[in-house]
């Protein structure tokens, strides 16, 4: 069941998603403000109308489609092999160092592929921002993809900067993944020498 419920999210529409956050972050009459005020007499922030407090909102926002990556990192969790985790029973080991030696190294191959998607996803945040704050309040949520898609389509004369502005992010997201592939080699376990490279 916590399954199905964790992974609900991610088969969600992404306009029906944000609508529904935008409703529980509504400043005035939003579902955690008016729950912090009737149970602890807190009065609310207004994240989505104060500049500061955007990009945190959606941070916020951002962690309720988890549930792509959580069946991953549940399926790699699940793969790692108990064999090791009597051995390190048997040399001692407590949770926290089953946890840290055997578990997070067993699913670094995991954690690399969930970052790469973490860093493509990251970059083409356009949806929060077209449907809730058009870019403010103080163009705080004035993204890159949004900023793409102001002159394309609503700057009409503007398309072929808007194709400029996309070559410019394909080769950022090109450099950040080489960079984070990369790096891989340092932190990155492969069960067979030379796997994966």
């Amino acid at each position: 069941m916590w399954r199905n419920v964790y992974y609900l999210d991610s088969i969600t529409p992404a306009d029906g998603t944000t609508l529904m956050l935008g409703w529980v972050f509504q400043p005035s009459f939003g579902l955690l403000n008016g729950t912090l005020y009737s149970a602890f007499h807190i009065l609310g922030q207004k994240g989505l109308t104060q500049p500061e407090l955007v990009i945190p909102t959606f941070v916020i926002m951002g962690l309720w489609q988890f549930g792509g990556a959580m069946l991953i990192y549940l399926a790699a969790i699940q793969n790692v092999p108990t064999t090791l985790y009597e051995a390190a029973k048997i040399d001692g080991a407590n949770v926290l160092q089953q946890a840290l030696n055997v578990t997070i190294p067993s699913i670094t191959p995991v954690i690399f592929f969930n970052l790469i998607l973490g860093i493509i996803g990251a970059s083409q945040t356009f949806t929060p921002a077209y449907i809730l704050t058009q870019g403010g309040p103080q163009y705080a949520s004035y993204f890159y993809v949004f900023n793409i898609y102001q002159n394309a389509f609503t700057y009409i004369s503007n398309m072929g900067y808007a194709d400029a502005l996309s070559w410019v992010l394909f080769i950022v997201m090109l450099l950040l993944t080489l960079g984070a592939f990369k790096s891989s080699h340092f932190w990155v376990h492969y069960e067979a020498p030379g796997e994966g490279k």
